[in-house]
């Protein structure tokens, strides 16, 4: 029997009924992980046996899973897929890893990610590109690339990722699953290792909104190690999904929905976008259009990038050759702090932090740094003046199916500046985002996205539940070229 297309609740009942067991479970996902890898080089780590601390009052216990390689896991390889720290084993578990320890899952192995999370193709990992599972030719998106392609390829039912900018909900879109960035800190992300502190959020890919429902009421709540995490806003989001929707208020921006390109896959993106919203109407939702200031979505990018780059700068001022990574023999700390740094990372590392660099430098911090966050604050401000009315947005995810590798870029594409970028607000403001598959172009997935208020991440998941009922894109398990 296969057990790849299931959902965390089929699997349950399986289990309760003895009709599987947890090793029948682990070492499934784990045989087709080995089949899958050389391929798609979904995992830089696959779990050689079987580690269960069982906890019969949780919906999780047995459940096999993945996690991004960027989570700390005490005496398992984590390598953040980057050549400084190849060789690395934590002494610590991240707090999402414990707390999924001791809800009874199953971890099949560590995901491989865009190194240091720093990244949207799945093309800078150290230990290959990353191929999306529907299509080979094709990106996953980043970073969380390996995680979004283990739920899709129906390796694991739920998989770990991190989300700075959209790099769980992208990659969910790319690859027609759902992706979930909760509200900032309602997930600890002690043991996460950081880029940029303050848009860093733990994400998570399922194939349903149950399923990541569940999850998320395992995972949330008030930890010691992170002050930025919240208390626990004693909510179960699972019991919550089927609340009425009837009257919830949506908007979308016109500035994203009538840009103007000449590309037909992002009109047929459009056009399904706008089919939709008549669709979700019939369920009760009210959805208007709003106007925003163009120049201000066109700066969410540059903005991003300034704080972003700036604050990975930082974070990882300790990845030197002495701390962590490979120590080189030269004799001078400076001329083996640059060797090690030259040689552990790759370009695109590089250029973010000779960017974060410049913008942190005491003559630039005004002009740049400073000015980038006043910019976001503006973003925020009108986001929330809006959500006094509204209770969230609503907007494609992308602008395009999952782009071929060979037009891999990690560079700014002007012609989809507003409509490639506009996910970054949710990291901005911390808020609540989930993407919802809604159909296909191409022969590839497409996805929406829903965006909330800042801790209404329980209606969130409600609101999300409905639509992705209505629109029927769920549970969908990728053709695979050479299926297994």
């Amino acid at each position: 029997m296969r057990y790849d297309n299931l959902s965390v609740l089929e699997l349950r009942k399986l289990l309760d009924n003895k009709e599987i067991t947890i090793e029948d479970l682990f070492n499934n996902s784990r045989e087709l992980a080995i089949k899958l890898n050389g391929d798609y080089n979904n995992f830089v780590t696959i779990l050689d046996k079987l580690e269960h601390s069982s906890n019969k009052n949780s919906l999780l216990n047995g459940i096999p899973y993945a996690l991004k390689d960027n989570f700390s896991t005490k005496d398992i390889l984590t390598t953040a897929s980057s050549n400084i720290l190849k060789d690395y084993i934590p002494v610590y578990n991240s707090t999402v890893y414990q707390k999924l320890i001791d809800a009874g899952c199953v971890l099949v192995g560590k995901t491989t990610l865009d190194e240091l999370a720093m990244g949207g193709t799945g093309t800078t990992c150290h230990t290959g590109v990353v191929r999306n599972i529907w299509d080979k030719k094709r990106m996953v998106g980043g970073s969380s690339s390996g995680s979004a392609n283990a739920v899709a390829s129906g390796i694991v039912p739920f998989a770990l990722g991190s989300d700075t900018g959209d790099s769980v909900r992208k990659p969910a879109s790319y690859v027609g699953v759902i992706g979930f960035k909760p509200t900032y800190g309602r997930i600890s992300r002690y043991g996460l290792f950081a880029f940029a502190s303050s848009l860093d959020h733990v994400g998570i890919f399922a194939r349903n909104v149950k399923d990541v429902a569940i999850v998320t009421d395992v995972l949330k709540g008030k930890d010691t190690n992170d002050m930025t995490s919240l208390e626990d806003d004693n909510i179960n989001y699972l019991d919550n999904l089927d609340n009425e929707i009837k009257g919830r208020k949506l908007f979308y921006i016109k500035e994203v929905i009538n840009i103007k390109t000449n590309n037909k896959e992002t009109d047929e993106i459009i056009k399904n976008f706008k089919e939709n919203i008549d669709k979700l109407r019939e369920l009760g939702f009210i959805i208007e259009e709003v106007s925003i200031d163009k120049k201000l979505l066109e700066a969410v990018y540059p903005t991003y990038n300034i704080i972003s780059c700036a604050e990975a700068t930082s974070n990882n001022a300790n990845l030197t050759g002495i701390l962590y990574g490979p120590r080189s023999d030269k004799g001078n700390i400076n001329d083996m702090i640059f060797d090690a740094r030259t040689k552990g990372f790759s370009e695109l590392i590089k250029r973010r932090f000779v960017i974060g660099s410049y913008v942190l430098q005491k003559e630039n911090q005004e002009k740049l740094f400073l000015n980038a966050c006043r910019v976001r604050r503006i973003i925020v401000d009108k986001i929330n003046d809006l959500f006094k009315k509204y209770d969230g947005y609503i907007l494609p995810a992308c602008g395009t199916v999952a782009p071929l590798l060979e037009d891999a870029s990690d560079k700014l594409t002007e012609e989809y500046l507003i409509l490639e970028n506009h996910l970054q607000i949710g990291n901005f403001g911390g808020f609540p985002s989930i993407t919802i598959p809604c159909g296909y172009v191409n022969n590839m997935p497409i996805s929406i996205n829903l965006t909330g208020r800042a801790k209404e991440d329980s209606l969130v998941l409600n609101m999300a539940y409905h639509i992705s009922n209505k629109l029927g894109n769920h549970d969908i398990i990728a053709r695979r070229d050479n299926d297994v």
